[in-house]
């Protein structure tokens, strides 16, 4: 006898995710009577009555083939359809076009204004000036001696300003 219930529960609760799941994944304009969460309350808060509750009266039958809306908006004839003439398209597209070369043109703060929407060749930077010989005896030469402590050069006289 303990065995019947057992399975009698197990059976009960199979049903009553199989309806709640069936009632969570159904399309909302399926539902009828109540709205769709309505329907999954009843469904969680009476486990065996609302799922049956929800196959006999909830879910409603399937839409016939001929009134099935498109899956997708280029597959609907009123989306696709050109309600433009060619003249006023092309019009359109010349106006859509001047707007983004308007908006490439477009300098913001802290970008260097460009002078067409080519890419500029690199400017060559000027070579680098060759460094000073040193001198070969060791002492300091004239240039060099001004930045000492004091301004004295290496010949002990001071540095005129």
């Amino acid at each position: 006898m303990v065995r019947f219930v057992i399975i009698g529960i197990v059976i009960a609760v199979a049903f009553t995710l199989y309806a709640l799941v069936d009632a969570a994944m159904t399309d909302g304009s399926r539902a009828r009577g109540v709205s769709k969460p309505v329907w999954v309350l009843l469904v969680v808060v009476l486990p065996v009555i609302g799922g049956v509750l929800w196959f006999l009266i909830g879910k409603g039958q399937a839409r016939p083939a001929g009134s099935a809306r498109p899956a997708a908006p280029d597959d609907d004839p009123r989306f696709t359809g050109t309600r433009m003439s060619d003249t006023d398209l092309d019009a359109h597209m010349r106006d859509l076009e001047a707007r983004l070369r308007e908006l490439d043109s477009e300098t913001f703060p802290g970008e260097e204004p460009r002078a067409s929407a080519a890419p500029e060749p690199a400017a060559e930077t000027p070579p680098a000036p060759a460094p000073k010989p040193k001198p070969r005896d060791g002492g300091v030469s004239g240039d060099e001696g001004d930045a000492r402590e004091g301004g004295a050069r290496a010949d002990g006289d001071a540095a005129q300003p």
